[in-house]
């Protein structure tokens, strides 16, 4: 049962992956399923096949999805204290690295609704001052959620998500419009919002300072592990980088260094390449020799051609164009071989296939090696080379390619010497074998318990980053249940209101008045019903109507009471002898009236008023006078 709720889920990831191109796979999969699943009690879809074709049926389900996923919770100086470390002391840090009119760049990864983004341009207008920080400084802000990166465009914050800044920055960085606090304009302009999937899309380069806090803690490892590759490719040389207080660097050392490990600050430790060596030398390569004397030329091609490593160069085309003299007399090559195709030269597959070395050292425009090549001369001599493919360039563009043979038959002796030693030697070695196993049970041991250790601190690991989510999400939802709770108390003030007109309507009019659904089932009783009858709203609330025992003859309403609610008549009025609630025999005035709906066509009940015959004698006498 639970594989196929698994591959259920598997085949909604994939759905979302193919038709939204959002690869949900990367996050963790408990707080994912946790998040999915509270969007499908949402909607009301009981499985994951259900949800899928929810999806497909109504694609705004999406975007409502992906707002339950992606958990924006933040806030202005978020953590208080790692953001006073970052004021005072990276900050002046990146100050002291920059040239006084050289541009700073920062770069806000899940930055949810604005607040941490905007939170780092009040930071740097702060150390910088706000004239250099517009001519200088650059704040890239981006999420994937479309609906936050919209509220942080708008920078329109109330007074409660401003809590955590301070009033003079308030009073400094924010206008005050319509109740709402609006970042302002003229600042505003330096930070850029945009849409950028961390484990998809390309990061942004040259970064000087790059705050990504408690977005990692929802990837997988191996998506961390992504994530911090493009973070490292997107910092500077002295680039720093500003994560969450549930996020740590511990498997990543050899590419960040910590500066503030309590406060997850780290920077960036700087990796040459042989790509950007290679580069370097070929930019060397395609620089012209100025002014050189025509006799350094002829010493250079003579220290070439007596070098003792064979070396021979094809041009583009792939002919034979030069060979040292070593080449020569090792090949047996000579002057008519130049201008040759080098396939058709016997020297292409002997010692070895060189053809499809130089076609690969071409195609990858890079040098090649074959390592250790057997060849057996005419005399049955046998010797071994290592043989290096290089591909030349001229204006950047391949020229040739240079093949050199370096003689390592010395080297391949004292190998197979040395193998021949080490067969004698094991002899000596069988004497240690028992002592090395029991050191060797004993290391597995020991490394077995470093492994449970090294579990364990991760599966803790793990659990932190799994609590730090669950905590945003409680958070989330305590936001919601607040503003939900505001709403509630709002209607319940309303709907209070609303009671207390009706009962001041009720309480205003002279007779006693009734108020019954098509049930003829009581719904409302005024004190006027109940100063006539004796008979208290509690005591008939809900009892049907014609069932009552009161001074009044109900049964003989009952005619007009379902002719109102057929819609029959409009009012009906009658004039019964009843006895009142002090055993007094009295004339009742009733008059009944259907109550109808908000569009004027049903009746949804009755309208029942009663007046004592007198009482309603004197109204009209007074009105007459």
């Amino acid at each position: 049962m639970r594989s196929d709720r698994t591959r259920e889920f598997d085949a909604l990831l994939e759905y979302l992956k193919r038709s939204r191109g959002f690869d949900f796979t990367a996050y963790k999969r408990a707080s994912l399923t946790r998040r999915v699943r509270k969007r499908m009690q949402a909607v009301g879809a009981k499985t994951y096949a259900e949800f899928a074709q929810l999806l497909e049926q109504n694609p705004a389900e999406f975007d409502h999805l992906c707002s339950t996923v992606l958990i924006n919770v933040t806030a202005f100086f978020r953590d208080g204290v790692p953001w006073e470390a970052l004021s005072n002391m990276i900050v002046p840090r990146i100050l002291e690295a920059k040239a006084p009119e050289e541009p700073i760049r920062v770069w806000s990864a899940g930055c949810a609704s604005g607040e941490e983004a905007y939170t780092l341009a009040i930071v740097l207008a702060e150390a910088l001052g706000t004239d250099a920080f517009r001519s200088r400084v650059k704040i890239y802000a981006t999420d994937v959620d479309e609906q936050a990166l919209t509220f942080a465009r708008h920078a329109t914050y109330d007074a409660k998500r401003l809590e955590g800044v301070p009033p003079s920055l308030v009073e400094k960085y924010f206008e005050r419009h319509d109740g709402r606090y609006v970042f302002r304009k003229d600042l505003r302009r330096l930070v850029i919002f945009g849409r950028n999937d961390l484990v998809q899309d390309a990061p942004i380069s040259r970064i000087d300072l790059l705050v990504c806090r408690n977005t990692l803690m929802y990837f997988n490892a191996a998506t961390q592990a992504k994530i911090l590759a493009r973070f490292h490719f997107a910092l500077s040389d002295t680039g720093y980088l500003f994560l969450g207080r549930a996020e740590t660097l511990l498997a990543h050392s050899e590419s960040f260094a910590p500066v503030d490990l309590k406060r997850r600050i780290f920077t960036k430790v700087p990796k040459a390449n042989d790509r950007n060596r290679l580069l370097a030398m070929a930019a060397n390569q395609d620089e012209p020799a100025l002014d050189e004397d025509p006799r350094d030329g002829r010493l250079r091609d003579a220290s070439w051609d007596v070098s003792p490593l064979a070396q021979i160069v094809l041009d583009a085309k792939g002919g034979l164009t030069v060979a040292n003299e070593r080449a020569r007399t090792l090949f047996n090559l000579g002057p008519p071989d130049y201008g040759r195709p080098f396939q058709d030269l016997e020297l292409s597959y002997r010692p070895t296939d060189l053809r499809s070395l130089v076609d690969q050292a071409n195609a990858g425009r890079k040098p090649l090696v074959v390592r250790s090549v057997e060849w057996t001369l005419r005399g049955g001599e046998v010797r071994w080379i290592d043989v290096h493919a290089t591909p030349l360039y001229t204006s950047g563009q391949i020229a040739g390619v240079a093949i050199s043979f370096d003689d390592v038959s010395a080297f391949e002796h004292l190998h197979r010497e040395l193998e021949k030693s080490n067969s004698e030697l094991e002899g000596a070695y069988e004497e240690l074998q028992s002592t090395n196993k029991e050191l060797g049970t004993t290391n597995e041991e020991l490394q077995s318990t470093v492994e449970e250790l090294e579990t364990t601190n991760e599966e803790l690991r793990s659990t932190n980053e799994e609590l730090e989510t669950m905590n945003e999400e409680l958070h989330s939802t305590n936001e919601e249940l607040t503003t939900i709770n505001d709403e509630l108390r709002r209607r319940s003030d309303e709907l209070n209101d609303v009671n207390d007109f009706m009962e001041a309507v009720l309480g205003s009019l002279r007779g006693g008045v009734v108020v019954l659904d098509t049930e003829l089932r009581v719904e409302v009783w005024n004190e006027k019903a109940t100063d006539l009858w004796g008979v208290r709203d509690e005591e008939v609330r809900g009892m049907h109507f014609m069932m009552l025992d009161i001074g009044l003859p109900v049964q003989a309403l009952a005619k007009p009471i379902r002719a109102c609610l057929s819609g029959e008549a409009e009012s009906e009025t009658l004039s019964l002898e009843a006895i009142n609630r002090r055993g007094k025999s009295i004339t009742c005035e009733v008059t009944c009236t259907p109550m109808r709906r908000a569009n004027g066509d049903d009746a949804r009940g009755v309208i029942v008023l009663m007046e004592e015959g007198s009482a309603r004698q004197a109204a009209k006498v007074s009105s007459a006078s």
